[in-house]
């Protein structure tokens, strides 16, 4: 992979992609998110309210956006990783996504029950001594984390189970099922993964229970249990054994046959909607050809079980010993089958939770009632509504530290995967390419808000949006609501009243080093509307310190917008989204109010690329903006005429060549701070400084000195520009998405707690990072740089 630099994301090939209760203590996990002491969900649950699970439930935002959105999850446990013995070949999360699914690897992590993973969560996990977490275990491991103790835990099914219904997830992929032990209506030696399923509604893939279990037994303990259990035909017809693990049959008829996914994802919404909590054990038989013959299998399993006997493996020591004897009386083959089966098993849960997906999406014709688009812990505010009745936005009377007007949209990321793509990375034109496809809630508003929010959660920040009152528009929301952001100026439209009011919709095409090639973006609904009356009562009501404006909007309306956060005495911060929608800025000024200049410019800041500075200062000079007299003026007072050699020693040769710096000085009577991102070379701070700017003066400041005013102008004192580099070389790039926005949103986060522009951008360009790191459009760990923010915001 080509290597980039930690930096402020824009230029080259990031370009164009943007897009308490009182009293209560938090404690920050590994992965640095934090969670409520106990104080904090306990009293959740004192008043009957179930958030106080969610919050000390930490669900990655992938997965998160994946139940928003209605895309299939399949939970995965983490016992088959940190207490397997099936290696670490198994790929099994490559399996659900090479199947269209979305992978929730469940575990704990420092004490922190966590619902998706990533790979190097699963790593640390395995190496941090963990211990095995099943349903009585959870609560210990995790209420031991919450007082600093940071203990590991792989979770069982029974424990996955638990923590995955939490979240919201349906299916679950797995290999083997516990059950009744040999002599266990003695020794009452029952696995509870059993009683798991007859309390948590869960559907199970498994190849059935371990061979060398009861299997009668554990069949007629699921009956007690109230558990459906039934075994997929698999091209079969007629009475199906239900399967014994490494053997397709164990001479026991199934209870029940499905004939496939599609009938699996009917029953269990069935289940869902009579409101029965027990789970679905579906029983997947083994590929025929890793299976090991029935006859073969039960006299190895006798043999093992026997020494086992004689040589006192009893307890939690029985199940390893009788693995291992079946591994050498199989000759090894016990290994192949296992990850065959268990690979299988996830291939066909991931092809259930597709079928159920679609089933939520289209309603069955059999349902006069929709289904629920799961969100998450059951509570009265996520009980199915038809969507029709979903209300706009209500009416704001609360102030907000930040309002953000912008676009929301469903983004469709498409990243290239051809055969031979390390030599030649580009998709082809005219023909059908393969990709991974991922599909994700974003909108260069929504992405500056979110990062905004998590960089400093003691500030208030409110997105201004709309979205359809469509199913996409409902998903919206709920995914937003899952992040903790505020809706309350989300406005739903209907198609009825305006007709152009889909849901707004991104679809990027990324080549195999995930750099953008192309953008595809249906934003009507932000076109197509006018600004109104309600937009500038949220303005006014909300008495924002900040107000961001992405250029989504149109033309009239981003100039409303603008208008009326100076008229509340609102910092105004421009967000350009792309070269295109960039020069809407300095669109033709016909019918429009005039753009101020300094010192009473309409916006205060702005972040372009290279590219939108570019199509800014182009739309500004060919709408003759720059032959405005006020404009003149304050050009005359920066005395910087025949400046190349400054220009050069502040920035480049090759930048000064470009016409970067002098683009941004042509700008700044109407935007007097700009930020130009400049990808992998850092970013320049270009800015007017005021008659009685500090840094006029201090010596610290004196190499960002472009020039001083040398006439008599009553408000300019000179220009400071600077450039940041980038602060870290980075490697391992997950995503380009959000990349940019984070970067504002960040920056607005500081600002709007005081700090100072040149005090903030190395923080805002570390931000930017982590979502570079991140598959996800705002990365999940921006509150790690929540104190190093705070202590930029305070600097002189």
């Amino acid at each position: 992979m080509q290597t980039f630099r930690k930096s402020v994301p824009s230029i080259g090939r990031w370009a164009c992609h943007h897009r308490t209760l009182d009293g209560c203590r938090t404690r920050r996990a590994p992965n640095g998110s934090t969670f409520s002491t106990p104080r904090r969900a306990l009293r959740g649950y004192a008043s009957g309210n179930l958030a106080g699970l969610k919050e000390i439930l930490r669900v990655s935002e992938e997965v998160s956006d994946a139940l928003a959105t209605n895309k299939p999850v399949v939970a995965l446990e983490s016992t088959i990783y940190t207490h397997g013995a099936l290696g670490d070949d198994l790929d099994l999360e490559g399996v659900v996504r090479r199947n269209g699914g979305v992978p929730a690897v469940v575990g704990i992590l420092g004490g922190v029950p966590t619902i998706g993973l990533t790979p190097g969560e699963v790593t640390q996990m395995v190496e941090g001594s963990p211990k095995k977490a099943s349903r009585r275990d959870l609560a210990y491991l995790i209420g031991s984390g919450m007082i600093g103790q940071k203990i590991n835990g792989g979770t069982t099914i029974a424990g996955t189970m638990v923590l995955a219904r939490l979240a919201g997830i349906r299916v679950f992929g797995t290999g083997g099922l516990g059950g009744v032990h040999r002599g266990g209506h003695v020794s009452f030696d029952i696995s509870a993964d059993l009683t798991e399923l007859g309390r948590t509604r869960m559907a199970v893939v498994c190849s059935g229970s371990k061979g060398f279990l009861d299997i009668p037994r554990t069949l007629e303990y699921l009956e007690t249990q109230g558990v459906l259990v039934s075994t997929f035909a698999d091209g079969r017809s007629g009475n199906i054994d239900f399967p014994a693990f490494w053997a397709r049959d164990s001479g026991i008829k199934s209870p029940f046959v499905i004939q496939d996914e599609e009938h699996a994802a009917a029953i269990l919404l069935t289940q869902e909607k009579l409101r029965i909590e027990t789970g679905l054990l579906l029983a997947n038989p083994i590929p025929e050809e890793y299976a090991i013959p029935s006859d073969e299998m039960t006299a190895i399993i006798e043999q093992a079980v026997r020494e086992s006997n004689e040589q006192g493996a009893h307890g939690s020591d029985n199940t390893p010993f009788v693995l291992r004897k079946i591994r050498e009386l199989t000759n090894g083959r016990s290994v192949p089958a296992n990850k065959a089966l268990v690979q299988s098993n996830v291939e066909r849960a991931t092809k259930l939770a597709g079928a159920v997906s679609r089933l939520v999406s289209e309603g069955p014709s059999t349902f006069n009632t929709p289904v629920k688009k799961w969100t998450g812990i059951e509570t009265s505010s996520n009980v199915a509504t038809p969507i029709q009745n979903v209300n706009t936005a209500t009416k704001v009377t609360s102030q907000a530290d930040i309002l953000v007007a912008g676009s929301v949209a469903v983004d469709l990321n498409c990243d290239y995967t051809g055969a031979n793509s390390l030599e030649d990375p580009i998709p082809q034109l005219h023909t059908s390419n393969p990709s991974h496809i991922s599909q994700s809630i974003g909108g260069v508003g929504r992405n500056v808000a979110l990062a905004a929010h998590r960089a400093n959660k003691n500030t208030k920040v409110r997105l201004c949006s709309m979205v359809g009152r469509d199913l996409a528009g409902s998903t919206v929301l709920a995914s937003l609501e899952s992040c903790g952001m505020d809706t309350s100026c989300i406005q739903q439209l209907s198609q009825d009243d305006y007709p152009s009011s889909r849901t707004a919709q991104y679809v990027s095409v990324n080549d195999a080093n995930k750099h953008l090639v192309l953008a595809m973006a249906d934003m009507d609904i932000f076109t197509s509307q006018s600004f109104s009356p309600s937009w500038a009562s949220t303005v006014r009501s909300s008495k924002p310190k900040w107000l961001v404006v992405d250029a989504n909007w149109k033309d009239h309306d981003i100039r409303s917008w603008v208008q009326a956060g100076k008229q509340n005495n609102a910092k105004v911060a421009f967000e350009p989204v792309s070269k295109e929608k960039s020069a809407r800025l300095f669109c033709v000024k016909r019918g429009l109010e005039s753009l101020g200049v300094f010192p009473h410019a309409t916006i205060d800041l702005s972040t372009p690329n290279q590219y939108e500075l570019a199509s800014m200062h182009a739309a500004a000079q060919s709408n003759e903006y720059l032959e405005d007299p006020r404009w003149w003026s304050v050009i005359d007072a920066f005395s910087i005429r025949g400046a190349r050699d400054r220009f050069v020693k502040l920035t480049s040769a090759a930048m000064t060549d470009a016409g970067i710096p002098q683009q941004a000085i042509q700008l700044l009577p109407f935007i007097p701070t700009i930020i130009t991102k400049l990808g992998s070379d850092g970013a320049l701070l270009t800015t007017i400084l005021g008659k009685d700017d500090p840094r006029l003066y201090d010596t610290a400041h004196e190499p960002f000195l472009l020039s001083r005013c040398l006439n008599d102008h009553a408000d300019v004192g000179g220009v400071y520009m600077r450039m940041f580099p980038s602060v870290e070389l980075v490697t391992d790039v997950a995503s380009v998405n959000g990349i940019g926005d984070t970067f504002m949103g960040t920056l607005i986060a500081g600002l709007a707690q005081g700090g100072k522009i040149q005090n903030l951008i190395n923080a805002a360009q570390k931000a930017a990072v982590l979502t570079l790191r991140s598959p996800e459009s705002v990365s999940e760990k921006l509150g790690s740089l929540e104190n190093e923010l705070v202590a930029a915001a305070s600097l002189p």
